[in-house]
């Protein structure tokens, strides 16, 4: 697959943004502000364009249009590079109703290109709350892999199935529940061997990659903690019979592939529990660009990167190999920052575009 890039942009109505034309570099994209002036709005609205939602949680249409618009309506005109061939973009977003056109036909679910939005506080989320992990690794293992997107669908609804059983306890739900079970630890079967290969894909990446970002060696491996490593579905029904009786009291499922967590070990110590925020920082950033590697091992083409005020925790030396890392690199990258110090490197970059924004007004220099 060739690789894609974002070369114009136009966004009307969406937040407090201009409805200005902007073009973009094939690879860094710095934007500049102050805070609250619009340079997350920007990223939110290119990745909007690209996956017809916002990175945001509980924001829908309401959320996003402008207050000062005059139609109730939100419209993307873009314009994407695929080796010299220029191809238009095009949406109208409503409350409650939208139309995406490409080439000038009409699409309704394909992507253009992949994206992965980096937010500033997504390091310090990932390193202390499992919900976000398992939500981080989901998402992300199930754009590398369909097969894993469908198995974990079908076992979060057979989960929800048996969670009903055990809340509302119908008449001959014991049954029942035996009759699903057979299913269910096939199901948890799979995700273990399937998420335990992707870890494993990764852990491949993940050294390297630290190595060329922080020019620092650090042995980095990613584990699947679960009660279901080397599980037959078998030895897995025994488990969950061993503390159904403890799930019927509940009135949910207490063991299951929704509680499996992931430890990141740093030099072979939990870096949840024993790094500093910096060597956090380092090590959530190397698995992002690590995921990228193995994203274009598999597909053949980068994944769109947002980066949105990641130098926190950072050092100026290792702000400075990052900068250098996606220099060298060949996918597109749309990075947003208040540090005046980082502002100032990223301004001398030669060849990035530098993209200005003020009160929702945009400035290209």
């Amino acid at each position: 697959m060739d690789q894609i890039y974002l070369s114009k942009l136009q966004i009307t109505n969406f937040r407090n943004l201009s409805s200005q034309i902007l073009e973009f570099n094939n690879n860094i994209n710095c934007i500049f502000g102050e805070n609250g002036n619009g340079k997350t709005n920007l990223l939110e609205g290119i990745y909007f364009l690209l996956n017809r939602k916002s990175f945001r949680k509980k924001t829908g249409f309401p959320q996003i249009i402008s207050v000062e618009s005059e139609q109730p309506e939100i419209l993307f005109s873009s314009v994407f590079n695929q080796e010299g061939e220029y191809i238009p973009y095009t949406g109208k977003v409503q409350v409650d109703n939208y139309q995406w056109y490409f080439s000038n036909q009409p699409v309704k679910r394909k992507k253009i290109i992949e994206s992965l939005f980096i937010g500033p506080t997504d390091s310090f989320s990932f390193h202390s709350t499992p919900a976000f992990r398992r939500t981080w690794f989901d998402h992300h293992l199930g754009l590398l892999s369909p097969e894993y997107k469908k198995t974990l669908t079908n076992y979060n609804n057979s989960l929800r199935f048996r969670n009903s059983l055990l809340a509302k306890k119908p008449a001959q739900f014991k049954e029942q529940l035996m009759a699903n079970e057979v299913n269910f630890c096939e199901l948890i079967c799979q995700l273990n061997q399937l998420r335990s290969n992707v870890l494993n894909q990764l852990t491949d990446f993940l050294g390297h990659t630290f190595k060329l970002l922080f020019d620092e060696s650090h042995n980095l491996v990613l584990k699947l903690d679960s009660k279901f490593n080397h599980k037959s579905p078998q030895d897995i029904q025994k488990i969950l019979l061993e503390n159904l009786e403890k799930d019927i009291v509940l009135g949910h499922s207490k063991n299951g592939a929704h509680r499996d967590d992931y430890l990141f070990e740093f030099d072979g110590y939990n870096s949840f529990e024993y790094c500093s925020l910096g060597q956090q920082k380092m090590s959530f950033l190397s698995l992002i660009f690590a995921y990228t590697e193995l994203f274009r091992y598999k597909f053949k083409t980068y994944p769109m990167v947002l980066l949105d005020d990641v130098s926190g925790e950072l050092d100026k030396r290792r702000w400075k190999n990052l900068i250098g890392y996606l220099q060298a690199k060949k996918f597109q990258v749309f990075i947003t920052t208040a540090n005046e110090s980082f502002k100032l490197e990223l301004e001398q970059l030669e060849g990035a575009k530098k993209i200005f924004v003020s009160d929702g007004n945009m400035e290209i220099r």
